[in-house]
């Protein structure tokens, strides 16, 4: 079964959704097969992977296909027959391929998700006295699950909203791994206080879930994993000669004593880290992130342009020459192996677990 990962901070602007698409694509490069999901009802991963931006102007086919085609093309489509009360079974979503990456494919997102938040939130709080819920609790895992074994894949990267509501509740603590993704700021430290008090409170309410009868005998039982915390990922800081200036070193170094200190030993005692060797064997440091780079600069508008990872742009898309050019494709080659590094650790560790 296809291991699911989610990349989770409720302190937005921290690049979930850039990481998703880089990792995804980068785990992909590896032999890995690999779906992404957008759980965000904002769908920038979404818009990202099929130029909606672009799809405005154009009435493009991707568009009409997710969104006004038959079938079940997106991630509101797949949980409606759980939340609607459909005859039906939850069916795989038909997912999108991503251009030029065979083993890397989109499950695309939909505003009306939101639609889902407050039933979810219902469900999870009385679904033990309402069997008429029992069936919503599981049902996410359930879509991903059936929609990854559709494309036999290894992993499921889930990038999720910026919000502690029920939906984002329900996909950390039914997901096996969860990534943490930061901006050295003074916001990403405090988000670290309010993670470790969260955190712990849905690993409560997901404990006293999986023993509920009423979620074991659903037609979508809810999940018996305990997701693992592999570690966090800081982005979006200047560099100078090479590494973060004076200012955003020092809020890296705060997230670093504040992910030792207070998140770790918080999720530690929830269950929710894996044995010290597991980290130790990647050469992690306790507290250190899994990866952490400068801020992609004007790589992230032409990936996004033309839906390719920061790290393989071609010189033509890039549109750049002499020193520019080769600057910038300095900074490529950095981020890609920046990227497969931390591609590396999270199979490591995930084989390992």
């Amino acid at each position: 079964m296809a291991k699911q990962i989610a990349l989770f901070n409720h302190k937005g602007g921290v690049s979930k959704t850039t990481t998703t698409f880089n990792l995804g694509w980068m785990l992909a490069s590896k032999g890995k097969k690999v779906v992404i999901v957008d759980c965000d009802p904002q769908c920038n991963l979404t818009g990202m992977v099929l130029d909606f931006k672009n799809s405005y102007e154009s009435e493009s086919k991707e568009f009409k296909t997710v969104y006004e085609g038959t079938g079940v093309r997106n991630i509101r489509d797949g949980l409606a027959p759980a939340f609607e009360s459909r005859p039906e079974v939850i069916k795989p979503v038909e997912c999108e391929p991503l251009e030029n990456q065979p083993n890397l494919y989109l499950l695309p997102g939909h505003i009306g998700l939101a639609e889902y938040e407050v039933t979810l939130g219902i469900a999870q709080e009385l679904s033990g006295s309402l069997p008429t819920l029992q069936n919503l609790p599981g049902s996410l895992r359930h879509l991903f699950d059936k929609t990854a074994e559709k494309y036999m894949a290894d992993y499921v990267l889930i990038d999720m909203s910026p919000s502690l509501g029920s939906i984002n509740q329900n996909i950390l603590m039914t997901s096996d791994f969860f990534i943490v993704p930061m901006a050295p700021d003074y916001f990403s430290v405090m988000a670290i206080n309010s993670l470790a008090s969260v955190l712990p409170r849905w690993a409560s309410w997901a404990k006293q879930a999986r023993l509920l009868p009423t979620l074991q005998n659903a037609t979508y039982p809810f999940p018996q994993n305990n997701p693992k915390f592999l570690g966090t990922i800081v982005q979006k800081y200047r560099q100078r000669s090479g590494v973060p200036s004076a200012a955003f070193q020092k809020w890296i170094d705060d997230i670093v004593v504040g992910v030792k200190e207070k998140l770790i030993p918080a999720l530690s005692n929830s269950n929710m880290m894996l044995p010290a060797t597991a980290y130790g064997e990647t050469g992690i440091e306790c507290g250190k992130p899994l990866m952490q780079m400068s801020d992609f600069n004007s790589l992230i508008a032409m990936s996004q342009k033309h839906k390719a990872p920061v790290f393989l742009l071609s010189d033509e898309q890039l549109e750049q020459t002499g020193v520019v050019l080769a600057n910038t494709k300095t900074s490529m080659n950095q981020f890609s192996k920046l990227f497969s590094d931390g591609a590396e650790k999270i199979i490591s560790i995930i084989d390992n677990a």
